[in-house]
């Protein structure tokens, strides 16, 4: 039986392996249970953070921080 780590299971979840990589990881979830509680965990995580509202950064702060990657940049030159 394959181990399929936590970023591999991320990827399934958000549909980003190859079908080959898909059918690996749902045979597998056929039969272990573990993987199965890892892959719930995963999708409420998903669930929980799809429901979060993110707030825009301040202009200021943005400005600052291009302001000193332009400093740190013209240094390393």
């Amino acid at each position: 039986m394959s181990i399929f780590t936590p970023e591999e299971l991320i990827q399934y979840l958000y549909g980003e392996v190859s079908q080959e990589q898909a059918m690996e990881i749902e045979k597998a979830l056929q039969n272990d249970w573990s993987l199965q509680q890892k892959l719930a965990v995963l999708k409420e995580s998903r669930q929980f953070l799809d429901g979060i509202s993110l707030h825009q950064p301040r202009k200021q702060a943005i400005s600052a921080i291009l302001d000193y990657a332009k400093q740190t940049a013209e240094i390393e030159q």
